[in-house]
């Protein structure tokens, strides 16, 4: 009996030896992709080894660590799914034997501890160290500026935990709640972290339908469209001549008058990127032009409409069926039944829909008005622009998974501290947050595909000629060629 015992006991330590293992060889890998990121769009800085230098290190190390965390989080459902049909297409095979249940839990408990860690410590700590300057009176130094960055967390700790403590003693106002808010560990994190996925997944919600819409834009900007009654060599010899008429103008504009060099700087740098798209559309083969261009774009609307379908069937089973509530559905486990209709073809058009999902909300979320200046550029974004994207990416990315359920995009259950959120078992909150999804994507769609004829329309009714248009230049004041300005 002791030996058994003893045998136990060293195949369950070679077992967590094996998964922890694997989990830091994955998280390494994810690591060094995020690092090549982040210094792909960071700013160049002077190579001097002095203070704020070593303090941007610090703060480009966290930001790759939380980037790394936001991938692994992204990858965490698509993992899962694969994992459950290989483990049910090879059960007894021996190279197989380090995927199972537990490395998989483990992976869910591992990502929302660090997702936690990530959010309320690592960065909140990178963006006051890189503000920091030290308290007056002392010697300023990394030292000081890590004991002012301490001081910083511990009031935005104790304003955080002070704002949770007030909105539960307002909202459940029970004597088992007002015990429940002396306990840290066991209520207020999994709380404010239920909060928070909860921002991530309405931020998701109006993100997602405005880049399901945007991404057939993104998609004609990056491939080379048909060319169908079009003469490019006059279109190229047209171009020519407007960068020349430019090019002449900027030369005999006077010095002097900053404002007129400015913009036909800018009319200079517009009309070169059209001569550039132009001579990419004339090297293009005629397979690139005529099939790749419309496949892509049938691609995208099929994926598109099979997302809003399998939302408009998940409210039917949410009304008819208790199991499609995200929470509490009690699956049969990992590797014991496939999830999925149509067995491994299945599972992989579920893990492509969650990429692309991830994939519209992020360029949604760029494409919004109010994040438009947030977008990073190569080699030109500072280290707070830099803090603020990784936080944004982290928000989304560990919502991804939560609205990925709740939509029914995949019937995988919620491992870990995501299926433990308040709120998805909710009822109204979830039919609420699936009919505006099918909704709001649907007219993002519609007006999308309608922005044509609605174009052609106001030319017809002769609107067109009130310039009914959102660009803020339009209402600025100009100053003229002798320097004097004139209001439009």
């Amino acid at each position: 009996m002791e030996a058994d015992e003893v045998t136990i006991r060293e195949q369950n330590f070679h077992s967590q030896v094996r998964e922890y293992t694997i989990c830091f060889l994955l998280f390494a890998i994810l690591y060094i992709v995020s690092y090549f990121i982040i210094t792909r769009y960071k700013r160049k800085a002077d190579e001097q080894e002095d203070e704020d230098a070593i303090v941007n290190r610090i703060s480009l190390f966290l930001s790759t660590f939380t980037l790394a965390v936001s991938a692994g989080a992204v990858l965490l459902l698509p993992f899962s799914i694969i994992s459950n049909e290989i483990l049910l297409s090879f059960p007894q095979n021996y190279y197989i034997q380090w995927l199972n249940g537990s490395l998989i839990h483990g992976l869910w408990n591992l990502a929302s501890l660090f997702s936690n860690l990530c959010l309320f410590v690592l960065m909140p700590f990178a963006f006051f160290f890189l503000e920091s300057e030290g308290f007056a009176g002392l010697k300023k130094g990394i030292r000081a500026r890590i004991l002012e960055t301490l001081v910083m967390l511990i009031l935005l700790a104790l304003l955080i935990l002070g704002i949770v403590w007030v909105a539960s003693a307002l909202i459940d106002n029970d004597a088992a709640s007002m015990e429940s808010l002396y306990d840290l560990w066991e209520f207020y994190l999994p709380y404010l972290y239920s909060c928070i996925s909860l921002m991530g997944c309405l931020l998701l919600l109006l993100c997602t339908p405005v880049g399901l819409s945007r991404m057939f834009t993104v998609m004609g900007q990056l491939l080379v469209k048909p060319t169908i009654l079009e003469d490019l060599d006059e279109q190229m010899y047209i171009i020519t001549l407007e960068e020349e008429a430019i090019q002449r103008k900027l030369n005999g504009v006077s010095s002097t008058v900053e404002y007129q060099t400015v913009e036909l700087e800018r009319e200079l740098e517009k009309v070169k990127s059209k001569k550039t798209n132009l001579e990419r559309r004339k090297k293009a083969s005629a397979w690139e032009r005529n099939l790749v261009y419309p496949a892509v774009m049938i691609l995208l609307l099929i994926e598109t409409s099979f997302s809003v379908l399998l939302v408009a069937l998940n409210i039917l089973y949410l009304l008819v069926d208790e199991t499609a509530m995200p929470k509490g559905s009690g699956g049969p486990g990992i590797g014991n039944a496939s999830l999925s209709t149509f067995g491994f073809v299945g599972a992989a058009l579920e893990i492509i829909l969650i990429f692309y999902l991830m994939v519209s909300s992020v360029v949604g979320f760029y494409s919004l008005r109010f994040f438009e200046n947030f977008t990073p550029r190569k080699d030109d974004t500072t280290m707070t622009k830099i803090i603020g994207n990784c936080v944004s990416i982290l928000v989304l990315s560990s919502a991804l998974p939560v609205m990925s359920r709740t939509l029914g995009i995949t019937r995988f259950d919620l491992l870990g501290d995501f299926g433990r959120f308040n709120w998805l078992g909710n009822f109204y909150i979830v039919l609420s947050y699936n009919l505006l999804f099918a909704i709001m994507t649907t007219l993002c769609l519609v007006r999308k595909f309608t922005s044509a004829v609605r174009e052609e329309l106001l030319k017809a009714l002769g609107l067109d000629k009130l310039h009914l248009s959102n660009n803020p230049r339009d209402s600025e004041t100009k100053p003229s060629a002798n320097g004097h300005q004139k209001t439009l």
